[in-house]
């Protein structure tokens, strides 16, 4: 199993109801990527301080990487994806991707 972690930078004057429409988006292609298993995003919570300007967490679970290589070509997760980049404070540089194997 895959976990893909997405760090976002949104600008504080972001409206809550943006960046819930922003997640919704992405956690709508479970419903056609079915190796896309979970989906989970909200609000850094963190008290340690450490968080470097990132306000916001996505996390995905993928079957396999074959299920996350289909999400990260599909027409949907790009349009989905680029409203993301273009939200973030500093586009692509307000994001951080890292992906890893959880077993399973």
């Amino acid at each position: 199993m895959i976990r893909h972690i997405v760090l976002v930078k949104l600008p504080a004057a972001t409206p809550a109801a943006e960046i819930a429409a922003l997640f919704s988006r992405l956690d709508g292609l479970r419903a056609h990527l079915p190796g896309m298993l979970r989906f989970h995003a909200g609000a850094n919570v963190s008290p340690e301080g450490l968080a470097r300007g990132f306000t916001h967490v996505v996390t995905v679970d993928f079957a396999d990487a074959a299920a996350r290589d289909a999400y990260l070509v599909d027409p949907a997760h790009k349009a989905a994806g680029a409203r993301l980049v273009a939200a973030a404070q500093g586009g692509i540089d307000g994001l951080a991707v890292v992906d890893f194997d959880i077993g399973g």
